[in-house]
């Protein structure tokens, strides 16, 4: 039998907290209800719910103040890397340039990290790409297989940011992913780059790669960006 794990009381209690955020049921800059009122509402005890307050400040969602209401902070603005973690898994809640905002990330870090990681790992990421020759002409296939090159990259490149940026996106990477290539032209141009930058790796030549992948994310940014006019 497939058991679901139980979800916590702490668990539930962040989980429905965000989502009345996201929701705009508390809107930002908006004050929370009193601590026992909050509990009732949400179904958990009082020392749990300031458990989970404690943790939504320090990420950047809440204003905790002695003496004060809590207020849902401008998260956009205050929120740390855990609120743009949750933002990325919540395609719901997302804002229409949500996507060319990390597609236009992207184009800034991509080229750095592929880089340092053909500098560091040229025979392990021919190795990878040597496989996508005969990648399956699916949207999933490519989505899949470009989540799983740019995974490499980041954890072979120098700066151990990348990844972690990268890991936080990894919900909405598939999503979108699987969106981008559902048109033929898309996964034409990522089976060019991976060709290309398999060229790249087996010539050890990093800047080649770093030059090559700056050119192909500002393609695919484009791209993006034409294909939602069309759809709109």
């Amino acid at each position: 039998m497939d058991w679901k794990p139980v979800q916590k009381p702490a668990e539930m209690a962040e989980s429905r907290l965000l989502e009345a955020i996201l929701s705009n049921h508390f809107p930002i800059n908006s004050n929370l209800p009193g601590e026992r009122e909050l509990a009732e509402q949400i179904g958990v005890t009082r020392p749990t719910l300031r458990e989970v307050l404690q943790r939504l400040a320090r990420d950047g969602w809440l204003d905790i103040q002695h003496g004060k209401p809590t207020r849902v902070r401008d998260y956009w603005r205050e929120g740390s890397m855990a609120v743009l973690s949750v933002l990325a898994q919540s395609p719901a809640y997302q804002s229409p340039d949500f996507v060319v905002h990390l597609l236009d990330l992207r184009v800034l870090i991509a080229p750095a990290y592929a880089r340092q990681a053909v500098q560091a790992a040229s025979a392990e990421i021919s190795s990878l790409l040597e496989g996508y020759a005969g990648l399956e002409d699916t949207p999933s296939a490519f989505a899949h297989a470009d989540w799983e090159l740019h995974h490499l990259l980041t954890q072979r490149a120098a700066n151990p940011v990348f990844r972690l940026l990268l890991n936080s996106f990894q919900t909405i990477y598939i999503l979108m992913g699987e969106r981008y290539f559902a048109f033929p032209k898309c996964r034409a141009s990522s089976r060019a780059f991976y060709a290309d930058l398999l060229a790249c790796a087996r010539r050890q030549s990093d800047c080649d790669a770093e030059t090559l992948t700056r050119r192909v994310m500002e393609e695919s940014l484009t791209l993006w960006q034409k294909m939602q006019k069309e759809n709109l």
